[in-house]
């Protein structure tokens, strides 16, 4: 199991556990993460499961598709480190991945 940070904006925490395959934005929702929508359910056609990638897990999750980067653009307060949480999949290289929600994500 791979184990993944999620931090609020108010500085709180949730460590949740996901099996290999899943995507980021699966794992959120099985667990009750506050703040990832995700109404899509995952078909990268809403912006509701916004994160930010911390600095340090960057390279392993990659760079944002030009689909998701179209999506991104429906979200708010898009950064450097954004990403679509339904398009982080989710591997033993990710063990350890922290992502911050945003404040809102529409």
């Amino acid at each position: 199991m791979t184990k993944i940070t999620f931090i609020q904006p108010d500085g709180e925490s949730q460590m949740v556990e996901a099996e290999n395959g899943l995507t980021v934005m699966e794992a959120a929702k099985l667990n009750d993460v506050p703040g990832i929508e995700a109404e899509c359910g995952g078909a990268c056609a809403c912006a509701t499961c916004h994160v930010y990638v911390d600095e340090s897990w960057r390279a392993k999750t990659g760079k944002p598709s030009e689909m998701e980067e179209d999506m991104l653009d429906f979200a708010f307060d898009v950064r450097d480190e954004s990403r679509l949480s339904c398009q982080i999949k989710i591997s033993d290289a990710l063990d350890g991945l922290v992502v911050r929600v945003p404040a809102k994500q529409f």
